[in-house]
């Protein structure tokens, strides 16, 4: 589970991130009218991959390196 592993945890993190952020650039209208509430979630999230977009990227390349290596 996701929830007791700490790599996964930052796996469904990053996922999430990256995802919303993508959903957000093809379609803004679907988040941007789910502001609030327990959906608002993915459009933070979507928030956060805009704006630290560099840095999201280098935690991806390094869980990808990380799954690779198997550590």
């Amino acid at each position: 589970s996701a929830l007791f592993n700490f790599q996964s945890l930052l796996l469904v993190i990053l996922l999430l991130i990256c995802t919303s952020t993508y959903v957000h650039n093809v379609a803004p209208s679907m988040l941007d009218s789910r502001k609030d509430g327990v959906l608002g979630i993915f459009w933070k999230s979507a928030r956060v991959g805009e704006r630290l977009s560099p840095y999201v990227s280098l935690c991806c390349v390094a869980m990808a390196a990380s799954l690779f290596v198997g550590t």
